[in-house]
């Protein structure tokens, strides 16, 4: 991988996006049809797209690589949930919104937009870094991310942990561990929904900037504080650590990738069920989307070009 496939890929995501603004604004997709789309996307498509990436035969990783996934995999989520208790101090948030800080310090997109970007722009062994992010998101986001984001108010739900994204990655990971080899009519099969992965959540992640308030947060100074601190240099500082520690360049470029995330939705989602003030979390969402298109072009290249 080099800087140029890297810009062009991150190019093609960008004219994805215009698609969805454009679908948007000509009232072709509106929220309900894009609510639902979303809901394919997630619990079918992306499911899909990453057991597909296992089955397809090009992964030539190892058992050890995968425990080596897991091993760093938990220490950055273990560094994460630190950093979000951390976070609302450095850029002093009010007592209010100390909570949506943290969620949105730990809880990125690593699957809506993580999932299709790393299979765009990355090789297919760190789809394995990927997969793996995503199990510690959705096990970490209905224990430790309800009770934070309700101070405490919420009870953790293991049953909610099992989603069918949650689901479909422990089995992506079973299948790899044991090469397991299905039918041809399901190998097919999944390839065909999973490739539908890429154009929809793109599009759908216009659609949503497109219906977004961003206006509204772009005078908010601790979002860009947010972007600068948690998008920019956390990445960076992984970057350099991780090669510290001599890990290949798989390894970096996936662990950086998922750290160059915006913020996901489930917080904001989680928030609207509780009937909480959602102003901060849907303004962040939407500026560090768009931010995120940037930031991962050039450090991601940047990146490339120096390992």
């Amino acid at each position: 991988m080099n800087t140029t496939i890297v810009m062009q890929q991150m190019g093609v995501i960008s004219i994805l996006v215009i698609i969805g603004i454009y679908l948007y604004k000509t009232e072709v997709v509106d929220s309900t049809v894009s609510k639902k789309l979303s809901i394919i996307v997630m619990d079918i498509c992306n499911p899909a797209l990453i057991l597909a990436s296992i089955l397809s035969g090009n992964i030539t990783a190892t058992h050890d690589d995968l425990i080596t996934a897991m091993i760093l995999g938990a220490i950055f989520y273990l560094g994460l949930v630190v950093l979000g208790f951390i976070f609302p101090s450095i850029i002093k948030a009010d007592s209010n919104n100390s909570r949506f800080y943290n969620v949105m310090t730990v809880y990125t997109n690593v699957g809506f937009i993580g999932i299709p970007v790393a299979r765009a722009i990355l090789p297919d062994n760190a789809i394995l870094y990927v997969i793996v992010c995503n199990v510690f998101y959705s096990l970490l986001f209905y224990t430790h991310g309800i009770v934070v984001l309700s101070n405490g108010k919420e009870k953790m739900s293991v049953g909610k942990m099992f989603s069918p994204g949650t689901i479909m990655a422990l089995l992506a990971l079973v299948v790899f561990w044991f090469n397991i080899k299905p039918p041809l009519i399901i190998s097919n099969s999944v390839s065909f929904i999973g490739n539908a992965t890429v154009f929809l959540s793109m599009t759908l992640l216009g659609v949503n900037i497109a219906r977004s308030e961003i206006t509204r947060g772009l005078k908010n100074i601790r979002i860009w504080i947010y972007i600068i601190l948690r998008m920019i240099l956390l990445p960076i500082v992984m970057f350099f650590a991780l090669k510290a520690i001599h890990c290949d360049s798989i390894t970096i470029m996936a662990l950086c990738l998922m750290a160059l995330m915006p913020i996901g939705n489930l917080p904001l989602i989680q928030a609207e069920k509780t009937g909480e003030d959602t102003t901060l979390l849907s303004s962040a969402i939407a500026i560090t989307t768009v931010v995120s298109i940037f930031t991962i072009t050039i450090l991601m290249s940047v990146f490339t070009a120096t390992l």
